[in-house]
């Protein structure tokens, strides 16, 4: 187990009088620094959280393979449980299998180890003052928040991915199981969390929306010829399906640059779809960025193209970039986010030539891209931290006094 000890956490409180109670929250996430949506989120609302006053630890359940940079020292403590990935599960491939000795050993390691460091949680909770909320933003790591000792204290599960999307993986029967007891299960829309509702039992069900990451001073210029995409290069992301599109689109404008910021597993399969497509003048392999605001400046268009999503932080920050945007419908949270034909446009999950032709439209008409934009820039201030914040906060009161 790894501890670090934050500091500077008075600089990061922000003025004016803090809420009624203040609380020990801790975080628990697979892992403190993974790269994606989910971490970014966790500790922005970290920060958010430290300067109304509360303390906030950030548990991480194993170290990440691909790590962010987190921007230097953290304000408050962190801790990350398994030094090493935890072993996986052996397969179960019917009675043989359960009965197969090295299979049993394999697991009875495993849940020696993860009941260890379950007893590490109960440590750090057994700290926590009257009035601690156990925030849990991925399902994996309720596992080990279930074996731990939460009593006495409010423990929230979260889910950041649509429940149509969270369908298609092993993590809806997880969320189903470890879920269906916590003091409330959140997911970033109101449509999810019916949705979820429907599936009995999940009675717990409510929803809250992400805080606007940013809110830049100015907004993009939206002078380049430049469409921007920001995420990881994995099959969720749909870059496979935008490359499709643009296609379509490059031999119409070819002035016109799509710039891929973001990197992942599928990145030398993606460069190879594009050079087989003869995209290779038009497209631009930035890689992962540091600078998303300066990445966002640089742009005229912003595109999304998932197959799924929850709540997209880089679509929210394309919009309070200014940039008006076009995207796959692939999500609630999409829905929620954009207003399509007013501060962006929406196509059909999965159809390329729709999608084509929003940027198309976009791309020939400059006085269209102006007005989407800065309805998006004021559009997307309902999401602002200060409301979202004192959600939160209100979550927490109604949860005590249940």
């Amino acid at each position: 187990m790894t501890t670090t000890t934050g500091d500077a956490a008075q600089d990061l409180r922000g003025p004016g009088p803090g809420p009624a109670t203040t609380r020990d929250v801790f975080f628990v996430s697979n892992s403190i620094d993974e790269l994606g949506g989910v971490t970014t989120w966790s500790h922005q609302m970290a920060r958010l959280l430290l300067a109304r006053g509360h303390r906030v630890h950030m548990v991480g359940i194993t170290v990440s393979d691909v790590p962010q940079d987190l921007g230097g020292t953290l304000p408050y403590p962190t801790t990350t449980l398994y030094d090493t990935p935890p072993p996986e599960p052996a397969p179960s491939r019917g009675l043989r299998g359960r009965l197969d000795p090295v299979a049993r050993c394999r697991n009875r390691l495993r849940a020696t180890g993860m009941r260890e460091r379950a007893a590490e949680l109960t440590r750090l909770f057994a700290s926590a003052r009257p009035g601690a909320v156990v925030i849990v933003t991925q399902v994996w790591a309720m596992e080990w928040v279930a074996l731990a000792r939460t009593r006495g204290l409010t423990v929230i599960g979260m889910s950041h991915e649509s429940y149509l999307y969270s369908r298609s993986t092993s993590r809806f029967a997880r969320v189903k199981r470890h879920y269906a007891d916590v003091d409330r299960m959140l997911v970033l829309t109101r449509e999810d969390a019916d949705l979820w509702i429907r599936e009995g039992r999940m009675n717990n069900v409510g929803f809250m929306p992400n805080p606007l990451p940013f809110l830049p001073s100015a907004p993009s210029p939206r002078a380049r010829p430049v469409v921007l995409s920001v995420g990881r290069l994995t099959d969720q992301k749909g870059i496979d399906m935008l490359l499709d599109a643009w296609a379509e689109v490059a031999p119409h404008h070819p002035e016109w640059t799509l710039e891929i910021h973001g990197d992942g597993e599928d990145e030398e399969a993606l460069k190879a779809q594009s050079r087989e497509a003869g995209l290779d003048d038009s497209v631009q392999w930035c890689g992962r960025t540091a600078d998303v605001q300066g990445a966002l400046n640089g742009g005229s268009i912003f595109v999304l193209s998932s197959r799924g999503e929850g709540f997209p932080l880089a679509l929210m920050e394309a919009m309070a970039a200014g940039l008006p945007s076009v995207a796959f419908d692939c999500a609630p949270g999409v829905r929620e986010i954009v207003s399509d034909g007013r501060d962006g446009l929406l196509a059909p999950l999965g159809s390329t030539s729709e999608l084509a032709a929003h940027l198309r439209t976009l791309i020939s008409d400059s006085a269209l891209r102006d007005r989407m934009g800065d309805a998006a820039r004021e559009n997307v201030r309902r999401f602002s931290t200060d409301q979202v914040v004192r959600r939160w906060e209100e979550l927490f009161t109604f949860l005590d006094q249940r």
